[in-house]
């Protein structure tokens, strides 16, 4: 954004505007003892050259992290973005527009929404898709709710422990003191076991959720867990990766009745955890509970094809009791990029990034398991580009720390989600580590343990 400022004169213009003589006067409502009162030492005024030098030896302070080989995952991933994405969705139609509330919002930004809708319809195999929500998390929460307030069900909400831990905290926060009792099944062998989804899945569970693949990378048997909570009348919640449906099969085909994903992943960057984009999809029944907005397709007067906002839940469109818009504003800009991602590389690129991702993950798993330090955790099952390492001499920080110093984001501790893995570590292998780099990690792991890590990404 280019730089902006206010001269005393335009500071004078909009105190005498908004009808008060000082800022001080303009803060007066708030108590002063909650007032941030600091010296914050700012060095003298620069002018612009000398400015822009001392940002910029400032930024590039934070420059090396961003040129790391990132092994990180748990929800944030270091996926390949084809350059048309930026090109396109910087486009000044795009780039300015505020998120679309209104009915009469212009046609072109209806046919992106309305194309979005159709991409993840078809990824996803269910049979409609909303504009899009604000991240994974939250449409997790969203699916709960639409779950909930289909009437028809008890209120247990059963989730799996091997869903991202982050996302059942915000499950937790979201139903602290509604009365929904939340059970968590715990995954020690790193996916569901289905004897114990059965006992307890009964008469009064409202929905089950699944991911898969799951926190751990691993694949879990969404087929199965859907058959027992269907047999209660249960509704089935699936949390996937997008990538990872160009080789698994789609949450429609496995029986889920919604599914939701962190969509960041198709064509928008890790971005330091954000802005992202949360995608959902439904089956036809819960049309009427799907949050957000959904844009159909139709005919003008003139018979030619145009876009109309369908479905629009939100309080100002309906009566308040009837809306299901929540913190589900539509993230307009990063559906955009998902849908020209998905676009670009169709479901052949998408097979292509989804093989990449797995091969290269078990190559890794493979060749850093080889250091005597490190052992696979959850060895016999399988995964799709994450995988957990258990380093048997306890010391995760360091081992981390060291590859952070050799040039690598070597793995998300998982110690900081479960006390008991506290000697454990999460890698992630997307398309863009090469085995050059996955070579060179594992030279440093295996140096770390005597001080000598001195290879370089």
């Amino acid at each position: 954004m280019s730089y902006l400022y206010n001269t005393p004169d335009d500071q004078a213009a909009m105190l005498k505007s908004i009808g008060v003589d000082s800022i001080e006067e303009l803060f007066s409502t708030i108590p002063e003892d909650l007032r941030l009162r600091r010296d914050l030492n700012l060095p003298p005024q620069m002018g612009e050259l000398e400015l822009t030098q001392h940002l910029s030896a400032l930024a590039a302070k934070n420059a090396s992290p961003a040129t790391h080989a990132c092994f990180l995952g748990g929800g944030s991933y270091d996926h390949f973005i084809p350059a048309a994405v930026d090109a396109l969705a910087s486009r000044g139609e795009f780039y300015t527009s505020y998120t679309p509330y209104q009915p009469e919002v212009s046609q072109g930004n209806l046919q992106a929404m309305f194309e979005y809708q159709t991409l993840i319809c078809d990824l996803t195999g269910m049979d409609l898709s909303n504009a899009s929500l604000y991240d994974g998390g939250s449409a997790l929460a969203e699916a709960v709710i639409m779950a909930l307030n289909t009437g028809k069900r008890g209120e247990k909400v059963v989730v799996l422990g091997s869903v991202h831990p982050e996302y059942r905290q915000i499950l937790q926060t979201y139903f602290a003191d509604l009365g929904i009792e939340i059970v968590e099944i715990a995954c020690p062998d790193g996916i569901a076991d289905l004897v114990k989804v059965e006992a307890s899945v009964n008469a009064d569970t409202n929905c089950v959720i699944v991911q898969s693949p799951n926190f751990f990378g691993g694949i879990e048997d969404v087929a199965a867990i859907a058959e027992i909570a269907h047999k209660n009348d249960a509704v089935v919640i699936q949390s996937f990766d997008p990538i990872s449906l160009g080789l698994l099969k789609r949450p429609g085909d496995l029986g889920a009745d919604i599914a939701v994903a962190e969509g960041h992943s198709l064509g928008s960057p890790m971005q330091y955890g954000g802005p992202y984009l949360g995608i959902m999809a439904c089956n036809d029944q819960f049309v009427r509970r799907l949050p957000g907005r959904i844009v159909g397709q139709t005919e003008d007067r003139r018979g030619k094809r145009c876009w109309v906002l369908t479905l629009q839940t939100r309080e100002q469109h309906i009566r308040r009791e009837k809306a299901t818009s929540n913190i589900c504003t539509n993230q307009g800009l990063f559906a955009l990029r998902a849908s020209i991602y998905l676009s670009l590389l169709g479901p052949g690129g998408l097979r292509q990034a989804a093989t990449l991702c797995t091969q290269k993950a078990h190559y890794a798993q493979q060749t850093l398991t080889e250091i005597d330090r490190l052992e696979p955790v959850f060895g016999g099952s399988p995964f799709f580009k994450e995988f957990v390492l258990r380093d048997t001499q306890g010391n995760v920080e360091g081992l981390l720390a060291e590859a952070r110093e050799a040039g690598f984001l070597g793995g998300v501790p998982l110690g900081q989600f479960f006390p008991e893995m506290d000697d454990c570590f999460l890698v992630c292998v997307t398309e863009k580590r090469t085995k050059a780099e996955i070579d060179a990690l594992t030279r440093t792991f295996s140096l770390c343990h005597t001080g000598g890590s001195t290879i370089h990404a």
